[in-house]
């Protein structure tokens, strides 16, 4: 049987009793090569460290001998189903033993809602014992297709007259949310285990599944009448503050799919324990976000702080191409304002000023000086942005005052990326601990709205100006005034040591010393001044370029929003805009980070050693005319980004996968 244009599946993709390999890469490999022969892939090996990296998160083996390995991937041409029936059988990591029946679900990364309806559509007959029994007795390929096809694409149901309505049972009733990082099976798998278990233990149940295919929110009048709720989830849950004051039981899909008359007893306990864990909020003031159940702080952790990355993400890459386009336009000197700051408002009202007397080149002057300040204004939001999140992250709605007034406070008081997460955090809590406060029900309007975000950004704001402020004022200073007095050693030296922290904390108060170091130094207009600015901007271009070639290079073990922001890194890096990498380094600063800090140490190493000069303090390669030694400029340069390349590859592959948990609020799981 050969694939139509909307088939999923065709007998070439189908193996029979084989013996695949001794381990899951083995028959993910073997599997993506039958994808990529059928010509549904161009890339085999693209598509198996795909697929691997999303093993990393969790195992995908599930009960009863079956193994689902899946992914979206820019290396899947069209959605497809693969499937292997092994023999001997492989550990996937599922709780009752190794599998014998694998599918590999591939999913293009543009896939649309119909491809992902099919996908879903066989995840969830994976829980049907009468379809896994016809997959062992299958006799061929074609049969084992006719099988897939059968639930992927069923035959029109006929036309039925709509029954009445039946009367509304007194039993308990409990409703669910099921939510996977990629949203493809074991969102929906969870969904139908927990339906099953209800429906034996006679209990009303209703269930969102927050996956690819979709979702259709629940009514309110569903919500109201359920006993106890259940968060099935890898990702956070879309509008928790729904479910406010009910019984919560919390866990993984996993737990769903292995245990789901466990959790059922467990949430119909809840119901009936006032001492249970519950969502958090009231009616009327939106809930927090804070874990509950059994969703651990390490994991609650991650989706906080993936949150706030992943609605800086637009900041970072409309305001440092905004700033590339302006210096592309208006050359480096945009950058030397008056004012001394990153905005050239001084140039760009000279130049409004004499609009209509413009001398030669002057117009294009003009547009740089526009695009560069409407990037730097653009990333004034990066740091709130990042820090308002967070805090939204934890607290919802009402956290996002006193987080984005946390972040532009980590911005005045000299905090960077670093301070800003800091800021968010402590707003976040601030937020949750206020809402919490047993209120008068006639004041419980006032909260959300006026009471959290006043109070909570005054405790944060307090905090950061009488505890934070002024330590990262006085590290500032004693950074610069310990480089100035390293001036006279050795040269190497100096430049490893710039180069290490230029990519520490990625415009922060480490960064932003040695960068100030270096540009106080121009005015003198010495050679060791020259050389020093050289290092510098060389070392802060290594981030984002090196996280953009590891990204390119292997794909798989980047989620899809750092990969988008990879590609964006490469005219961030080129630019000397380093603030590129901060997505990368706020997701995974233990592997990020001491990544950077070692191409950034070659780069100023080598930039000191090959005597490199810059007489401009920004532009990257777009001030190259401005850079003397231009062949040891680009030789640091791409040493330092190859070494950080390498380096956060190894450390993704071999120190234990990053989790890839998505934000909650902008990728449906």
């Amino acid at each position: 049987m050969t694939h139509s244009l909307h088939s999923i599946t065709e007998s070439t993709l189908v193996l029979l009793d084989v013996d695949a390999g001794h381990d899951k890469e083995a028959v993910i490999a073997r599997l993506a090569a039958q994808v990529a022969t059928a010509g549904r892939s161009h890339n085999a090996d693209g598509l198996r460290d795909a697929a691997m990296a999303r093993e990393a998160q969790s195992a995908t083996g599930l009960p009863g001998g079956i193994a689902i390995p899946h992914c979206r991937s820019a290396h899947v041409d069209t959605a497809t189903i693969a499937f292997a029936r092994l023999s001997p059988k492989v550990d996937f990591g599922a709780p009752d033993g190794p599998a014998d029946l694998v599918f590999l679900i591939a999913a293009p990364e543009s896939g649309g809602s119909e491809h992902m309806k099919l996908l879903s559509s066989l995840a969830r007959a994976l829980v049907r014992p009468d379809f896994v029994a016809s997959l062992r007795a299958a006799a061929s390929a074609d049969e084992v297709v006719e099988l897939v096809e059968g639930v992927v694409n069923p035959a029109p149901a006929p036309v039925v007259p709509p029954a009445p309505e039946p009367e509304v049972s007194a039993s308990r009733s409990i409703v669910a949310i099921t939510a996977c990082p990629t949203g493809i099976a074991h969102t929906y798998m969870a969904a139908d285990s927990l339906a099953a278990a209800a429906a034996r233990a006679g209990v009303n149940f209703t269930v969102e599944t927050q996956g690819s295919s979709g979702s259709t929110p629940m009514s309110a009048a569903t919500i109201a009448a359920a006993d106890a709720v259940i968060f099935a989830t890898d990702v956070g849950v879309k509008d928790r503050q729904r479910f406010a004051g009910k019984p919560v039981i919390a866990s993984g899909v996993k737990r769903a799919i292995n245990e789901p008359d466990a959790m059922i007893a467990d949430a119909l306990a809840a119901a009936d324990d006032p001492a249970a864990a519950r969502v958090e909020g009231s009616a009327t003031a939106t809930s927090s976000a804070a874990p509950s159940g059994n969703v651990g702080w390490g994991t609650r952790t991650r989706q906080i702080l993936l949150t706030g990355v992943s609605y800086m993400i637009p900041f970072v890459a409309a305001g440092g191409l905004l700033i590339a386009l302006g210096f592309l336009f208006a050359g480096y000197e945009i950058a030397n304002t008056p004012e001394g700051g990153s905005q050239s408002y001084g140039n760009l009202y000279a130049l409004q000023n004499s609009l209509t007397n413009l001398p030669p080149g002057g117009l294009t002057q003009y547009i740089g000086a526009v695009l560069f300040t409407l990037g730097g204004l653009a990333f004034g939001f990066l740091v709130p942005a990042l820090a308002g999140y967070i805090a939204f992250a934890i607290a919802d709605r009402p956290g996002i005052a006193p987080g984005f007034t946390a972040g532009a406070v980590a911005v005045f008081v000299g905090g960077g990326f670093i301070g800003g997460i800091v800021a968010g955090v402590m707003a976040g809590f601030a937020a949750l601990w206020i809402s919490r406060i047993a209120v008068p029900k006639w004041f419980r309007g006032l909260m959300p709205v006026v009471i959290i975000p006043l109070f909570a950004s005054l405790i944060m704001g307090l905090l950061m100006f009488f505890l934070v402020g002024r330590p990262l004022a006085w590290v500032n200073t004693s950074l610069t005034d310990w480089l100035s007095s390293m001036s006279g050693t050795s040269a190497v030296v100096l430049g490893v040591i710039l180069g290490l922290m230029m990519c520490f904390d990625l415009g922060g108060p480490v960064n932003k010393a040695a960068y100030a170091f270096a540009t106080a130094g121009l005015a003198a207009a010495t050679t060791a001044s020259f050389t020093i600015m050289a290092a510098v901007m060389a070392a802060g271009m290594v981030p984002p370029l090196a996280m953009a070639l590891a990204s390119a290079v292997r794909p798989g073990l980047f989620t899809e929003p750092e990969r988008e922001n990879g590609r964006a890194a490469w005219l961030l890096g080129a630019s000397f805009i380093s603030e590129g990498a901060i997505p990368f380094a706020a997701a995974d600063p233990l592997r990020v980070i001491p990544s950077m800090m070692a191409g950034g140490a070659v780069t100023g190493a080598l930039s000191m050693a090959l005597e490199v000069q810059c007489r401009a303090p920004h532009g990257g390669i777009f001030v190259l005319f401005a850079i003397d030694n231009k062949l040891g400029f680009v030789i640091s340069l791409v040493a330092g980004t190859l070494v950080a390349a390498a380096c956060v590859i190894a450390a993704k592959q071999f120190l234990g996968a990053k989790s890839k948990t998505a934000s909650p609020e902008l990728v449906t799981a």
